[in-house]
């Protein structure tokens, strides 16, 4: 799977980052919130039209969005409201990344189909989460797909420093949905065959 390729890479960096912030004294939940200050960061510089700008940032900013889990394994700190928090504010901040991206939108000509594709693409983006965490409320893992989080960031970023963010958004916009049905049959089908799984608690590192 694309998301199992890429989301291999990006972790093994992140790593890598994960150990140089924990030596500096940064906890896991200190970046988790400094992540989500960042993307709030990004959604007003795109907002107030530069989205290039935005996307560099964007990337720079998913560093620090992701290496909290990084940090929490260099540190040995992982914990439930840890997991908890990181994915909860993951959630705002793809969110207000995207309200970014609206707000830009409405100040040019692809205003009306903007607004729809950022809307889908968003809608999408959170039934790939809460497909897996039902998923592994039930049992089951769910880390299928073809859009997952790093994917969608490089996607959306990539697009913005070409100043082309309905390229992303078109893009997203049926990826997301895509990836949230294989979630579905790919739970489905292993419950088919294991009707009645033990419930199990999601690793507090990962991130859907």
């Amino acid at each position: 799977m694309i998301s199992e390729r890429i989301g291999h890479w990006v972790r093994g960096y992140v790593l890598t980052v994960g150990h140089a912030l924990a030596r500096i004294g940064l906890s896991a939940n200190m970046l988790t919130v400094i992540g989500l200050a960042l993307n709030i960061g990004v959604a007003v510089v795109i907002a107030s039209g530069q989205p290039r700008w935005g996307g560099a940032l964007l990337l720079l900013a998913s560093v620090f969005d992701m290496a909290d889990g990084a940090v929490a394994r260099a540190t040995n700190t992982m914990s439930r409201f840890g997991g908890f928090l990181d994915s909860t504010l993951d959630r705002y901040s793809e969110v207000v990344v995207y309200l970014g991206v609206l707000i830009y939108l409405l100040s040019t000509g692809d205003a009306e189909v903007g607004a729809i594709l950022v809307f889908i693409a968003s809608a999408g983006a959170l039934l790939i989460s809460y497909a897996r965490a039902r998923a592994e409320a039930a049992g089951y893992t769910a880390s299928v797909g073809l859009v997952a989080r790093p994917e969608r960031i490089i996607l959306l970023a990539l697009c913005l420093i070409l100043n082309q963010p309905l390229w992303a958004l078109w893009i997203l916009a049926v990826t997301t949905h895509i990836t949230a049905l294989t979630r579905i049959v790919h739970v489905w089908r292993l419950s088919t065959r294991d009707p009645a799984p033990a419930p199990t608690p999601a690793t507090p590192s990962e991130r859907p």
